[in-house]
């Protein structure tokens, strides 16, 4: 049953009649994603390329790499078990052409300032001993990476303030926002100040429809995997792990030995959002295939898990934190599926902005970085298609020819620009 404290404000969940709670902490993206703690954020090699904006990148740059501790000993701090394991990530070569191409990037990475600590090439046969993909020509690596257990970690933040006092509410739909309210499917709550924190679902708010695109991502988890398995596989130190395709992949060892992949799956027309995707559907099939071509060792092997969910996308492709006293509305988000790490710091930001402290993360390049509405349907329907169509066409070209992708590389560079 449901109970509405007008009083208070609040909005509490009872049990129903078969005890099952399924929209509850971490239903969303932050339990249902690939489980990177990532040290950077999309947006940032942007701000890095550009002379105009890169002290604001750099500065950018060192405050992600620092959040990665900062999540590691906070759940130290608070005794959540999330499995977290700071093993570093590696961007595999898995094309001979890929080997220039990453260590140009090293070596921009080195002129701007990053040292070895930061990042080193691996060379083929250091790469393969990490992880031995069917193809492995050298990796870039970098330690500001670890892997994790997301449902564990948001419901563990939420055991944590509950036991403190903080009022925890799931399994309420907001409908709309306004100042100083929030309208849900349960009741009204009224308060001073109002985060909005809604990632990909944001377009299931009254007049929120356009702020934020949601982008699917698949995932697939195999059975606990032998030790002779991950001899043959690697990940001895739970590196997680990709490579350069469009068409983004990433992998992880979890702590009870399963080899967990994802993938971005697309867009549905009209921001569409599907509340539950099963091991059968067309995108948690498509993963494991990559996933078998990755490690044909895996074709012995089950793939027992199978999920999705809803990522967020600003229309400039970054993230944007913002407060306005004013109207006390502030929100956070927009991550392009690299939100572990970034919605930690973006909360601090919007703490540090609600309690108006001027501090280094309040200069940070997110803040007050407002993009346009996406365009209306069906253009961004189109857009989107074309996008994944493309970045599609491209990949299959490249692991095809073996080299770099030329009329669809072409027309993705410059639908994503």
């Amino acid at each position: 049953m449901w109970k509405l404290d007008i009083a208070k404000g609040l909005i509490r969940k009872y049990d129903n009649a078969d005890g099952l709670n399924i929209e509850t902490f971490g239903f969303g993206a932050s339990g249902r994603n690939g489980g990177w703690c990532m040290g950077t954020a999309h947006g940032v090699e942007t701000l890095l390329a550009r002379p105009e904006s890169r002290g604001s990148g750099l500065a950018l740059a060192r405050a992600m790499q620092a959040t990665v501790d900062e999540i590691g000993q906070v759940t130290k701090t608070l005794d959540i078990d999330c499995h977290f394991k700071k093993g570093g990530n590696l961007t595999v070569a898995t094309q001979a052409f890929h080997v220039p191409q990453l260590q140009a990037e090293l070596q921009h990475l080195r002129e701007l300032g990053f040292s070895e600590d930061d990042y080193a090439w691996l060379p083929a046969g250091e790469a393969q001993q990490r992880v031995q993909t069917q193809q492995n020509f050298g990796a870039l690596f970098t330690p500001h990476c670890a892997a994790i257990h997301p449902a564990r970690l948001v419901r563990g933040l939420a055991a944590s303030l509950a036991a403190r006092g903080v009022e925890c509410v799931a399994s309420t739909r907001v409908t709309e926002i306004k100042s100083g309210l929030v309208k849900t499917d349960r009741g009204e709550v009224r308060a001073k100040n109002i985060l909005r924190a809604t990632e990909g679902y944001t377009g299931t708010i009254k007049g929120q429809q356009r702020r934020v695109l949601p982008i699917y991502s698949m995932m697939v988890a195999t059975e606990p995997l032998p030790s002779a398995v991950w001899q043959q596989i690697g990940l001895s130190n739970r590196e997680t792990f990709g490579d350069p395709r469009r068409v983004v992949i990433y992998g992880q060892r979890t702590q009870d030995d399963r080899l967990a992949f994802g993938g971005r799956a697309g867009y549905f027309y009209g921001s569409k959002i599907k509340h539950r995707i099963a091991l059968d559907d067309a995108g948690p099939r498509a993963v494991a295939a990559t996933l078998r071509q990755l490690f044909p060792v895996l074709n012995d092997y089950q793939i027992t898990h199978g999920w999705g969910g809803p990522l967020g996308v600003n229309r400039h492709w970054r993230p944007c934190v913002s407060f306005d006293a004013k109207t006390g509305i502030g929100a956070a988000g927009g991550y392009v599926g690299e939100g572990v790490a970034a919605a930690n710091l973006a909360a601090r930001i919007l703490a540090d902005l609600v309690l108006n402290r001027a501090t280094e993360i309040t200069q940070l390049p997110w803040v007050n970085d407002h993009a346009r509405g996406w365009e209306i349907e069906p253009i961004r329907y189109f857009g989107a298609k074309t996008l994944q169509f493309c970045a599609e066409r491209a990949d299959a070209q490249e692991a095809r020819l073996g080299k770099p992708a030329g009329l669809w590389a072409t027309v993705f560079d410059a639908v994503v620009d």
